[in-house]
């Protein structure tokens, strides 16, 4: 293993991008191999190889399996040359964690943060937690902090970066995160909408044979995140997937934040049914409370559940027959309601075709509660290994 761990990551050279993407997807780990899929011949692996260990990106790290000649030595992405620290950043609560240069969740930590303190106050205190969980480590504290990826619970725009009239994020309107929070640490910053990140988050994790995929964000707010032949599709300006705020037919006129009626947001939200519930009289702080008193049978919760279910189910099935994705995750923390999940799943095959859902899977996160995290890690890792780089 090389002594000095790489200073930085330049742009690499679309030859050194073709070596390195089989590496980090493990499709290849051997100089044959990689010839084979990459299409190179082997003198241009061995010097592109030669040139990555050199700088510190790739390291050899065994013997491989013969086949008639000498046993091929086995390539690795440096796992160690760096960390890239996460947030997901949440209304009711903030997750941080530090992700290696394999895609690999190395810790985590949950805050109690207010959101509505503003962005100069909470991303400050995001810092504060990110340096105490890289030094609570000794050997994450040696490697060197590549940049920070975050998410947040509000629209980002694509061209510019910056938050988007979030409507559960007072004071955040037109907040460029990645400077603010950049200046402060001193490395480079990306921000995303966190039901994209939870989108790409599930991918990376789990069925990857499945390209075409819908992220469901199903919480104190609502949102959708969306893969398109494997890769996050934001639309042109960033607002591909938010449904919060598509009017449900026949709903009654609840009013929303967005200064509209009958939203999705302000019917189905975990918000918009604990104030429900308190409406109705019953003392719930929470939506994990609310889905507390429906595991013991409340009659009010488990009705204002089941429609809640019912009416996202009713937006999704637009979505589904629109574009037939081949699996359907509901995350969130309303995806703990057997009877919300319940609701969305009769809802779409009630109103889809059936075309588009005898072969859709209808499912829960694999990682429930990291996958925000692994998808900002992954999020980094692909534009950091890209042409573009950093």
């Amino acid at each position: 293993m090389p002594s000095r761990l790489p200073a930085s990551f330049t742009r690499f050279s679309a030859q050194n991008l073709a070596i390195l993407g089989p590496l980090r997807a493990g499709t290849a780990d051997s100089k044959a191999d990689l010839a084979k899929v990459t299409g190179l011949s082997p003198s241009t692996v061995t010097a592109r190889i030669d040139e990555l260990i050199g700088l510190g990106h790739v390291v050899e790290v065994g013997d491989g399996v013969s086949r008639g000649g000498r046993r091929p030595r086995t390539l690795a992405l440096r796992r160690d040359a760096g960390i890239v620290g996460c947030v997901d950043l949440g209304v009711d609560r903030t997750s941080i964690g530090l992700v290696d240069l394999s895609g690999e969740l190395l810790a985590r930590r949950d805050l109690d943060l207010d959101i509505a303190s503003g962005p100069d106050v909470v991303l400050g205190q995001v810092w504060t937690a990110l340096q105490a969980l890289l030094a609570s480590d000794t050997e994450h504290s040696r490697r060197l902090l590549r940049g920070v990826s975050v998410g947040v619970p509000g629209p980002v725009s694509a061209e510019s970066g910056r938050v988007v009239a979030p409507s559960r994020m007072p004071g955040w309107n037109g907040t460029d995160v990645a400077r603010i929070l950049g200046g402060i640490a001193g490395v480079p910053v990306l921000v995303n909408n966190d039901a994209n990140l939870m989108a790409v988050g599930e991918f990376a994790c789990g069925d990857r044979s499945e390209p075409n995929q819908v992220f469901v964000k199903a919480g104190s707010g609502i949102g959708c995140g969306i893969i398109a032949r494997g890769e996050l599709f934001v639309g042109s300006r960033g607002a591909a997937g938010d449904i919060s705020h598509v009017a449900v037919p026949e709903a009654p006129p609840v009013p929303c934040s967005c200064g509209r009626y009958g939203c999705l947001d302000a019917l189905a939200s975990g918000n918009a049914l604990v104030r429900e519930l308190q409406n109705a009289g019953l003392e719930v702080a929470n939506v994990e409370a609310m889905i507390a008193l429906a595991r013991d049978a409340d009659p009010v919760a488990t009705r204002l559940l089941r429609e809640a279910g019912s009416v996202t189910g009713g937006v999704l099935a637009s979505i589904v027959n629109f574009f037939n994705p081949g699996r359907l995750i509901v995350g969130g923390v309303l995806s703990q309601s057997e009877v919300f999940v319940a609701g969305v799943r009769s809802t779409l095959y009630a109103q889809c075709l059936p075309m588009a859902t005898d072969q859709l899977t209808i499912t829960t996160p694999l990682r429930p509660d990291d996958c925000g995290l692994l998808g900002a890690g992954t999020v980094f890792l692909d534009r950091l290994f890209s042409e573009q780089g950093l």
